[in-house]
């Protein structure tokens, strides 16, 4: 895990949220395999399609208060941001072709 990708404060996130045009976060936690499984795929798709969207991960054993903050409470959940506001959330039984057709729309509003 790449530690500058890595959020554990609430300061943390809204700063991220304040100053990025498009965010990802990546609630899981190290013991869920499932969780752990999809991440590469995740930030593969965004590397592949979405590549201006910003990934970060959360742990939500690590960093409790800022699950809550988010409401996300199941692993995986992911929430992604457009210009500060969630846009997309995502949890438990995620299809990976799914988050993209989720992404798709709002992605090109702001970026094409």
């Amino acid at each position: 895990m790449n530690a500058t990708n890595y959020l554990d404060t609430i300061e943390k996130a809204e700063q991220v949220l304040t100053e990025t045009v498009a965010t990802l976060f990546y609630f899981s936690t190290t013991s869920c395999a499932v969780g752990e499984a999809f991440e590469p795929k995740v930030r593969k798709l965004l590397s592949e399609k979405f590549p201006k969207i910003n990934f970060y991960n959360i742990d939500i054993n690590l960093s409790p208060t800022l699950a809550a903050k988010f409401s996300a409470f199941v692993e995986p959940t992911i929430l992604v941001f457009f210009e500060g506001k969630e846009t997309i959330r995502k949890s438990r039984n995620i299809g990976i072709y799914e988050l993209e057709e989720a992404i798709k729309r709002p992605y090109q509003l702001i970026f094409e």
